[in-house]
């Protein structure tokens, strides 16, 4: 089956025991070798090996991965780890003297310099910064301010909580995020992936009278999903 060799293929790729391949993922190494021998792995596993081999599921399970020339196999995994949002850049953060993530501030005046700065340490550590003790902890987080009416009930000027998303394959259809972009910097929409078939984001408001938009998967710098709102 093309799955179960697959996921043999690619772990040799990455010069990867089956002991270090399975100790990443969390099972045994005679499960890891029944998956790339002739079992199906369960959905949870399945998406964990999607992860440590760096490939979408559906390239996972679709295509005859050793078929493929080393040039268009690099090509490949290059390109699916771009559209997941990875190997751009690392996030810039600020911690308190404890090495906690804290939460950064975007208010509507920052935004105009945001898109210039999120990448720089030294925009980010001089932005207003606080703590929610309720939050995840093992995810970032940051508040933006709504900025217009698009997106009522939340009306403008709200505080809205987001969380930083590294794979942007996993933008869920019809859910509120920040998407900033190279053309309209900070924006706050309600998006629909089409990244695996147009390699763009659909971006509409709730507010009927902005009609939607398409942006570019690669004009997209940072991806952030809405958990909270505050007055």
């Amino acid at each position: 089956m093309t799955l179960n060799t697959n996921i043999k293929f690619l772990r040799k790729q990455k010069n990867l025991t089956q002991e270090i391949m399975a100790s990443t993922i969390g099972i045994s190494r005679s499960k890891l070798a029944g998956y790339e021998s002739s079992v199906n792995p369960p959905l949870d596993t399945l998406v964990k090996l999607s992860d440590a081999l760096g490939v979408s599921l559906d390239i996972l399970l679709r295509e005859d991965l050793t078929s493929y020339s080393e040039y268009k196999l690099r090509e490949l995994l290059e390109t699916d780890q771009f559209l997941r949002g990875r190997k751009l850049r690392i996030l810039a953060t600020t911690v308190d003297e404890q090495g906690r993530e804290l939460i950064e501030v975007v208010s509507q005046r920052a935004k105009a310099s945001y898109l210039a700065g999120f990448a720089d340490p030294e925009y980010i550590s001089e932005l207003p910064r606080f703590a929610l003790p309720f939050l995840p902890t093992d995810k970032k987080h940051r508040v933006f301010q709504v900025d217009g009416d698009s997106m009522l009930p939340i009306p403008d000027g709200a505080w809205i909580v987001c969380e930083y998303v590294d794979d942007w394959l996993a933008v869920k259809d019809g859910e509120r995020y920040v998407i900033v972009t190279e053309q309209d910097g900070v924006t706050f929409k309600l998006a629909y992936n089409r990244i695996q078939s147009d390699q763009k984001l659909l971006l509409c408001s709730a507010n009927p009278i902005y009609p939607p938009f398409e942006v570019e998967i690669d004009q997209v710098r940072e991806i952030w999903r809405y958990r909270l709102a505050m007055s």
